[in-house]
């Protein structure tokens, strides 16, 4: 499996992971639980888009 396509599938899972923490925290009133939540989320999204790149530019 090539690199791009492992970090789109990590960066996905840390976003839904991150979505989860997010409900989490809003569910409970707890705001620290949110923000880490919203933090991870988007840096999976960082880590997906990143993985796009790299697709690109291995053809």
């Amino acid at each position: 499996m090539r690199n791009s396509t492992k970090d789109q599938i990590k960066g996905k899972a840390h976003e839904l992971k991150g979505k989860a923490k997010e409900k989490a925290g809003q569910v409970t009133k707890n705001p620290g639980m949110e923000a880490r939540g919203r933090d991870e989320k988007l840096g999976g999204k960082i880590q997906k888009k990143a993985g796009q790149i790299e697709r690109v530019f291995e053809k």
